[in-house]
């Protein structure tokens, strides 16, 4: 049989080489992504160091990268006033600085590509980098990842309205934004995260009301349980929240599950970091997964390599899951099937079980007599499955919000455990970009010319390359339809 020919009109080989190319770029410019550009500047090598704070602050209104909840100031709409307040609130940039690296701030990483089974058109490994003006690429010998880690967000009725938000976003408005808006804070959780969350607000003269502990004792070290006690903040054990009352600018107060209500302007949910790892779940290629929580990654063969909070929250004897399926079940038995689980996409906990599309599509009666348990009968759950037939996940946030608690749930649902759910996938780019951003490509006149045509219908595209060839017939024949160019 004739063979195929190559498609003059295909893209490989036509990508033009990034105008910025380094031996080392690193994407988290926290404490041990900093030790790692520091250590490579200092071993002579050329260095990048990028890091998305501060967030533009259409962006923070989407909760990304973190839980935002509506409570930063005004003050994120000044980009340049964020830059100088974040660069002055992360001193441990200076030596980086000092010692040659090249540092940007307010720039995001979306998206590693590298050659591979799905890519062979690149002029070597690259990653995507995004400010609020431009898009571009990079090429680098090695990549640090230093992403850190982000909240673990629950629903409970009327969690989606502004005043609900994540510890670290409440450690990033206060610590390097100077941005925060709440005045008077209650904070889920008692252990280690939860207590230093409290402790941080009190120090920078937040009213904190109390801290909320499912369990029925405190689950922090006894150390800082005594500072808290000595700040005179309360710890409410077996107790937490049932409902959000709210008002224009968002949460007015808390309903507890003791019967009690607490007058507040923030809820703060403390109960779980998860690292945030999309960037190398996103990509595309052959990987090397070399986790270092020290800084610097030695080695030339080493390509990828993780440092910080992304590399894995540092371990200790607590049960992080059993805590968090605790907080999970007390949360979520005080919802119904109206609560909001996806905010992006209105999704409800009725309609989430339902396997429903979102409301505001055409629902069939096919669709209608579709349920969680139908799927549960052909096997495991899967959430990129759900996540396809719902679009739960599929928002501006990107699944922040809901990706871990819908895992959680169709576990539950599922009577399995959480290790036996996969989470839904990610794809680049793993930042929400604006179009104009996107848009501002400039492709060379080997990449425009030649294009196929298509009329975005795929029964009536066929390839250059099989056109007077016996391989036009077959596309006819595979696809059916009028096919004619």
């Amino acid at each position: 049989m004739t063979a195929r020919g190559t498609d003059p009109h295909a893209i490989d080989g036509k990508f033009p080489a990034p105008q910025q190319h380094y031996d080392v770029v690193v994407v988290g410019a926290g404490s041990s992504g900093a030790a790692a550009a520091l250590g490579a500047a200092q071993a002579g090598k050329s260095v990048l160091l990028v890091d998305e704070n501060p967030v533009a602050g259409a962006m923070i209104g989407t909760d990304v990268p973190y839980f935002f909840g509506g409570r930063a100031t005004a003050a994120v709409q000044n980009s340049e006033r964020m830059v100088e307040t974040v660069f002055s609130n992360m001193p441990w940039l200076e030596p980086v600085l000092e010692a040659g690296a090249e540092v940007l701030l307010g720039t995001c990483a979306w998206g590693i590509y590298r050659n591979g089974p799905l890519v062979g058109s690149l002029p070597g490994q690259v990653v995507g980098l995004a400010d609020s003006e431009r898009s571009w690429l990079a090429g680098f010998d090695q990549l640090v990842l230093a992403t850190g880690a982000r909240d673990l967000a629950m629903a409970f009725p009327g969690w989606d309205q502004p005043g609900v938000m994540g510890a670290k976003a409440l450690a990033m408005l206060l610590e390097r934004y100077d941005a925060f808006a709440g005045r008077r804070i209650v904070v889920a959780g008692s252990h280690d995260l939860g207590l230093e969350t409290a402790l941080l607000a009190h120090a920078k003269g937040i009213e904190v009301l109390a801290v909320l502990e499912v369990r029925g004792a405190v689950q922090g070290t006894p150390e800082l349980a005594a500072q808290v006690a000595a700040a005179e903040i309360p710890i409410l054990c077996g107790t937490h929240p049932v409902d959000a009352k709210g008002g224009i600018d968002g949460i007015e107060a808390l309903v507890l599950s003791n019967g009690a209500t607490i007058a507040c302007d923030t809820f703060v949910m403390a109960i779980g970091l998860v690292p945030m790892i999309e960037l190398i779940d996103a990509m595309d290629g052959p990987r090397q997964f070399v986790p270092n929580r020290g800084g610097w990654i030695p080695g030339e063969s080493v390509a990828i390599g993780f440092a910080g909070n992304c590399a894995g929250l540092p371990d200790t004897a607590f049960d992080h899951c059993a805590y968090r399926t605790d907080w999970m079940q007390a949360l979520g038995g005080a919802c119904g099937g109206d609560t909001i689980i996806c905010q992006c996409e209105e999704m409800t906990l009725a309609d989430l079980v339902g396997v429903q599309p979102p409301r505001y599509l055409e629902r069939s009666p096919a669709m209608q007599q579709r349920s969680l348990s139908s799927l549960l009968a052909d096997g495991p759950p899967n959430q990129d499955q759900v996540k396809r037939l719902t679009r739960s996940g599929m928002g501006q946030c990107q699944g922040r919000r809901c990706r871990d608690q819908v895992a959680m749930i169709l576990a539950a649902e599922a009577n399995c455990p959480l290790a036996q759910v996969p989470l839904a996938s990610h794809r680049a780019p793993v930042r929400p970009l604006p179009l104009k951003v996107i848009a501002d490509w400039d492709e060379g006149p080997e990449m425009r010319a030649g294009w196929d045509v298509w009329m975005g219908i795929p029964t009536q595209w066929v390839p250059y390359a099989d056109i007077g060839t016996p391989f036009e017939e077959e596309n006819r024949r595979r696809l059916g339809g009028n096919m004619s160019l």
